[in-house]
């Protein structure tokens, strides 16, 4: 009996985001699971940051937990490094009736444990995972002003005008503890790339932009829009070698 009582308890999910302590593989939040409030997957992969919340961007069925018709199987949490480097978490989530079912996990790091499976109740799932990423209470003004300039850049059209694509808008962090003349000011990163032909070399550019603590953030994005529109970005910005 206790096995089928165990089998049946349905657990509740929790996504948490969370800026990671080493954030220069990615300075955006990952959002992390919680389940029934408990961090299992910390327990069997502690070195693994849940996915960046740049992930959680697009329509419901691309975000990285989304259940659908068929099972899919989920790198959960990765290294700082890569999966080939230090190894990574993974689940397959599907869907059993009216509940989602975390379950055949597979753990490539050196700590082979893996937690139990789990199953949610289908509504509370995709109430939770709807509700993260709507989340905006975690963010930091630095990381507004990526996210909006990044929305606004994309809409301008503005990199396709001069025969380029936007790939990277990124919020940049003070480095707490480092000498000044070792971390760069906090800012916005904007990479971007001018679209070549096939076997031609690849132009990469770089805006190192600049925010501040006393300013709107609306205003800031404005600003720095306003710095990139005001002329041809291949003359302006800093070519990557």
């Amino acid at each position: 009996m206790g096995g089928v009582a165990e089998h049946l308890t349905i657990s509740t999910l929790t996504l948490q985001h969370r800026i990671p302590d080493d954030w220069a593989a990615d300075p955006w939040a990952e959002v992390h699971p919680l389940i029934d409030g408990v961090d299992v997957l910390k327990e069997v992969h502690p070195e693994g940051l849940g996915l960046s919340c740049r992930h959680w961007r697009g329509p419901a069925e691309s975000w990285p937990l989304a259940v659908t018709e068929e099972p899919r199987r989920i790198m959960i949490t990765e290294p700082v490094c890569t999966a080939g480097c230090c190894g990574a978490l993974y689940v397959t989530i599907r869907r059993e009736g009216d509940q989602v079912i975390w379950d055949a996990w597979e753990n490539t790091s050196n700590i082979t444990a893996v937690p139990a499976d789990f199953r949610f109740d289908s509504a509370q799932y995709e109430a939770e995972l709807a509700r993260a990423a709507a989340d905006r209470s975690w963010e930091e003004p630095v990381d507004t002003i990526a996210r909006l300039l990044e929305q606004t850049l994309a809409d301008s059209g503005w990199f396709e005008r001069w025969g380029c694509v936007l790939t990277d808008c990124r919020p940049r962090r003070e480095e707490p503890g480092l000498p000044e003349e070792f971390t760069s000011p906090q800012g916005v990163d904007v990479d971007f790339h001018q679209v070549r032909g096939p076997g031609e070399r690849t132009d990469l550019y770089r805006y190192e932009l600049f925010v501040t603590r006393d300013h709107p953030v609306e205003e800031q994005v404005r600003r720095l829009t306003d710095r990139i529109m005001a002329d041809d970005p291949r003359k302006t910005a800093e070519m990557q070698r």
